[in-house]
């Protein structure tokens, strides 16, 4: 399966799925990988492993909809099966998120529907929550409410600030993202009426619930 990355900055979560596709527990590949920054440290981790890159400022484009048509025709020169969005701080209009509607899936430093947006870990740490942890969901035009593929917790610690808890949660972002694109990869995920339904692996072909929460 092709995958194209796109990114804004330090890209771990793409060298996570980088390191999985080589290690052949991830049956995809990275076709390429695009940021929104030219000097994303991404970037770098990508060229390293062969991976064409390509930057978009979005600061040069008249509005947001000149920067999705542009990101759009690069991401389509790729001829992509998924679109992963891995550290993307863009939010992306409409017509884009439907252009790849089923195919465009994200990670959130969050378990939505809690702390959508910016500053996840600070905001959970001042709401004073025992459990924090990441989502990965099919992208949608509401931000971050699309249909949940998979989630994992951690358990937030008196002594945290955040940093330690948002190293907690990245080292779960980087287990889980692999799985959910697998599932994808090996046809097992469907949508049905707004959730994530996961096919078992099972010969008689029947549907799962697919599991809402990977422990740690």
């Amino acid at each position: 399966m092709r995958l194209v990355v796109l990114i804004s900055g330090r890209g771990s979560n793409l060298a996570a799925l980088l390191s999985a596709a080589a290690a052949g527990t991830l049956p995809a590949r990275v076709v390429g990988v695009l940021a929104n920054c030219a000097d994303a440290p991404g970037l770098e981790t990508a060229s390293a492993a062969g991976v064409p890159t390509r930057a978009l400022d979005h600061r040069l484009f008249a509005d947001r909809e000149a920067f999705d048509t542009a990101l759009a025709e690069a991401i389509d020169g790729f001829a992509p099966d998924l679109v992963v969005l891995a550290g993307f701080m863009r939010i992306l209009g409409d017509r884009f998120v439907r252009r790849y509607a089923g195919r465009l899936i994200n990670i959130h430093p969050s378990l939505l529907p809690a702390f959508p947006g910016l500053h996840t870990h600070r905001r959970a740490l001042a709401e004073g929550v025992r459990v924090h942890g990441c989502t990965v969901h099919f992208v949608t035009p509401e931000l971050d409410h699309g249909p949940i593929i998979v989630q994992a917790a951690v358990p937030v610690l008196d002594t945290d600030d955040e940093a330690a808890l948002a190293a907690r949660v990245l080292a779960q972002e980087h287990r889980i993202y692999p799985l959910a694109i697998r599932w994808f990869a090996d046809g097992r995920l469907r949508l049905c009426d707004g959730r994530v339904l996961l096919a078992s692996v099972q010969s008689d072909g029947g549907v799962l619930i697919a599991p809402q929460l990977v422990a740690v």
